[in-house]
């Protein structure tokens, strides 16, 4: 499988796994509205990345999602900068993005978490997901790049094709 069949295959992968992933943070809450029982599975995918604060929290049919506001920031815009990707990159380019650019969009959440960790500011809910959806938006261009790169030199996903994904 030719290296620019990979990456296209991986962006795939990636954009259909956020989009679940986006799904089941929503659905916790709506499953915990209908008193359903797999409401505690949906919050616990989440208990091992997120705190799930109540109150750093989006309220969502009356209940938190399953991931605080920076979470859920990060997660959206790891969403959209996978859906900017092909227009950015192509998908023949496996070069990373300068660090310096890496840097320039972590610095946002890092000043706030530190603000936040030192007590020197608390920072309410949309100003969190902000700083998470800057973030978020650079990872993908690490993300699809380094797991294409470990297929590419491993030569894994020989005989898997976009086209024959179903």
């Amino acid at each position: 499988m030719k290296k620019k069949s990979k990456i296209i295959l991986v962006y795939l992968l990636t954009i259909c796994s956020i989009i679940v992933w986006l799904g089941i943070i929503f659905l916790a809450p709506y499953l915990k509205s209908q008193a359903s029982g797999l409401q505690a599975f949906c919050y616990g995918i989440f208990s091992p990345l997120c705190h799930q604060n109540p109150t750093r929290s989006f309220i969502f049919l009356g209940y938190p999602l399953g991931v605080c506001a920076r979470c859920l920031g990060i997660y959206f815009g790891f969403f959209v900068g996978t859906g900017l990707y092909p227009f950015l990159k192509k998908f023949s380019n496996l070069s990373l993005p300068k660090a310096r650019i890496f840097i320039l969009m972590s610095l946002p959440i890092v000043i706030d978490t530190a603000g936040n960790f030192l007590r020197i500011w608390m920072t309410s809910n949309w100003p969190r997901f902000a700083t998470g959806f800057i973030w978020g938006s650079i990872l993908p261009f690490y993300f699809i790049i380094g797991l294409t790169d470990y297929f590419v030199r491993e030569k894994r996903l020989e005989g898997f094709t976009p086209e024959n994904i179903s």
